[in-house]
């Protein structure tokens, strides 16, 4: 038996390395397809791309944020001085002014573009270094790994409830079936009360009489409706069994099962049906809010 899988978790995956450390984080939560957004710093967009790639192949339907955040170690976010460019800019400096630089003016040359690298540079060479880019995308399949674990796992509470939702409406069914049986009884009492009240029982003709409780009776027949209603359960109980991605077909499902439960209300002409029929509409509407959580 598959599992079904909800659409909302939450995965969290760490690492570290010489470099530095890093931090996937994934999200999910419910969308009528899919939808992957993926945060990352400046360069990495390399693994944008592949994250993108790995989600398609784990999910069907879901909003997904999925992060990327990178904390570079003091060795390597550290400032970094060019000495070669600080050396040029030092004599050039010091033969304009003819003679040697102050302290000052040696730190005034540090601030120049290129003299000092700071974290930004490392994080560039991070994503130019392809070991530490395979280290990353490694760690980006086990958090997407496991954020389809935590979907499972939302999927295993959803099935418990959608099956007991289902034998719920099945066993409302069952109890509509037996209140329906009496249907023609109550209609053929019904006529007979009315005639009798306009004093023309009397003057009908008995097969005329009889015409018209078949016609009526045809129009009150919900057998049909609960037959359906009964073959609709049976396929809500394959459709779980057969796990996800089913979320639209039982979205769909329960739309049909509303418009019969809408149809056997209509025709009812007991008090006890009319509220068989809104009690399993009343089941529906809790059905189809737990299906729309379903991939």
């Amino acid at each position: 038996m598959s599992v079904l899988s909800g659409m909302t978790g939450f995965a969290r995956v760490a690492g570290e390395a010489d470099w530095g450390g890093w931090a996937w984080e994934a999200k999910s939560v419910n969308g009528r397809g899919l939808d992957v957004r993926v945060n990352t710093p400046p360069g990495f967009d390399g693994l944008d791309r592949a994250v993108k790639a790995i989600a398609s192949k784990a999910f069907n339907r879901g909003s997904l944020q999925v992060s990327l955040r990178i904390e570079l170690s003091d060795q390597a976010g550290g400032a970094v001085i060019d000495e070669a460019l600080l050396s040029s800019l030092k004599d050039a400096a010091e033969r304009a002014h003819g003679g040697a630089l102050s302290s000052e003016a040696i730190a005034t040359l540090m601030t120049m573009k290129g003299v000092v690298e700071t974290g930004s540079t490392s994080l560039r060479d991070v994503a130019a270094d392809e070991g530490a880019m395979s280290l990353l995308l490694k760690s980006a399949e086990q958090v997407i790994k496991e954020l389809e674990v935590a979907r499972h796992a939302e999927g295993v509470s959803l099935a418990s409830m959608l099956g007991e939702l289902v034998e719920e409406m099945s066993a409302v069914t069952d109890s509509a079936i037996s209140l329906a049986a009496e249907q023609p009884a109550l209609l053929k009492a019904r006529l007979s009360k009315q005639l009798e009240e306009l004093g023309a029982e009397q003057k009908i003709d008995p097969d005329r009489l009889a015409a018209e409780l078949a016609l009526t009776a045809a129009k009150a027949d919900v057998r049909e409706e609960l037959d359906r209603l009964q073959a609709h359960f049976q396929s809500a109980r394959e459709l779980m069994s057969a796990g996800s991605p089913v979320g639209r077909k039982l979205d769909f499902l329960a739309q049909e099962l509303n418009r019969e439960a809408n149809t056997l209300c209509s025709k009812s002409i007991s008090l006890d049906l009319t509220n068989a029929g809104l009690s399993l509409k009343g089941t529906i509407d809790q059905f189809k809010e737990q299906a729309a959580n379903v991939e």
